[in-house]
């Protein structure tokens, strides 16, 4: 398939869920998909090959921390993000937004920016519009994000509308500012919990033409059904011929909703931060791999995952390694994790290719809502 880039061919539909392909600079890559988090330009406890092979498509580069270390100078004179950390495949930056709001009371907002304060020495720097796609210009990533305000749960009317103006004046800064040929822009929508809010801002950011618009300021404390019943009244209304990401977003039920929704797609920290944690995902439930009941146990993680943990190493072992603290544990347990949600989202497209996709779906929910409740 000859797509140019920026180009969303989309294949197949099913009632709002969708089935697409999107070009970029490094390649295409299919929808639904789930992108791994790379913060510091790393996958935590994997390698560029591991991503590979467990199904990887597209990794996250986080400008925030990249800006603060090493820097974005020292990556392009490295060759560029590609380069740097050996991933030859699509990468995403984010604008930095989220953590410099995140950074509370070490932050001072203004029309032009933010001020903020490094928590790693403490030192003073400022991010704008302007700022931000030059850091993510100079990483080389493949697609760049506006820079945002998100805000925090809950807010009041009038945060969240002099929000959603700020974001609209800086995504106008965030795409005259973005110069390079190669990345392809994506605009930010905001609104909090409200339809009508979200509405408005979907209205403003669509105003301006990219390739792609993502959701943002979900998941940040909100109670997430709330979320669920907001995304298929919203995503829908996002342009049919762009791609649709929702950002930070979420467990493997969070995934199967929004791809029900019209999502296209999806990243998250959460299954590589749960697995150094002893958490694992698999198809009969949450595992916690602590737990006393694995001491003895020789059967694998999970007998339906072919991930390179579960065909060769048991509950028991991984267990020891857990409580021993060995760091191969970290990495066997997030190899698990990123090919169970690969293979989540592998699934999904296959089932949206050959006309499956509720049979997958009702399948999916049966099995994640059970496994919400056992948290």
């Amino acid at each position: 398939m000859s797509l140019k880039l920026g180009e969303f061919k989309l294949h197949k539909k099913s009632g709002k869920a969708r089935r697409a392909t999107y070009m970029t600079h490094h390649g295409s890559f299919e929808t639904p998909t789930f992108m791994a988090v790379g913060t510091k330009a790393t996958v935590k406890a994997m390698t560029p090959e591991e991503l590979k092979d467990c199904g990887t498509q597209v990794v996250l580069g986080n400008t925030y921390h990249l800006h603060l270390r090493p820097g974005e100078k020292l990556v392009k004179k490295m060759g560029g993000l590609h380069k740097f950390m050996n991933w030859h495949g699509p990468i995403l930056t984010d604008s930095g937004g989220f953590q410099v709001f995140s950074l509370s009371g070490l932050r001072k907002m203004s029309e032009e920016g933010v001020e903020f304060r490094s928590h790693l020495d403490g030192a003073k720097h400022f991010l704008s519009p302007e700022k931000s796609m030059e850091i993510q210009m100079d990483l080389g990533a493949d697609i760049i994000m506006a820079f945002d305000e998100c805000l925090g749960y809950p807010a009041t009317d009038d945060q969240i509308k002099k929000s959603m103006d700020l974001t609209y004046r800086w995504l106008v800064r965030s795409h005259k500012a973005m110069q390079r040929p190669e990345s392809l822009l994506f605009g930010i929508v905001q609104g909090g919990l409200s339809l009508e809010h979200r509405k408005y801002s979907l209205e403003q950011v669509t105003s301006v033409d990219l390739p792609g618009y993502a959701l943002g300021g979900f998941s940040i404390g909100e109670p997430i059904h709330l979320m669920h019943e907001l995304l298929p009244q919203i995503a829908p209304l996002m342009p049919e011929n762009k791609p649709r990401y929702l950002m930070g977003v979420g467990t493997p039920l969070d995934l199967i909703i929004s791809i029900d929704s019209g999502v296209d797609m999806f990243d998250c920290v959460m299954p590589t931060r749960v697995a150094r944690n002893g958490t694992l995902y698999t198809w009969q439930g949450k595992v916690s791999i602590k737990r006393q009941e694995y001491k003895e146990d020789p059967g694998p993680l999970d007998p339906e995952c072919d991930c390179y943990t579960c065909k060769n190493y048991s509950r028991a072992y991984l267990r020891h390694l857990f409580l021993s603290g060995e760091i191969l544990g970290s990495r066997l347990n997030t190899i698990h994790n990123l090919h169970f949600y690969m293979s989540v989202m592998a699934k999904a497209r296959q089932a949206l290719d050959e006309g499956r996709w509720e049979e997958y779906r009702d399948f999916c929910l049966t099995r994640f809502i059970k496994t919400d409740k056992n948290d």
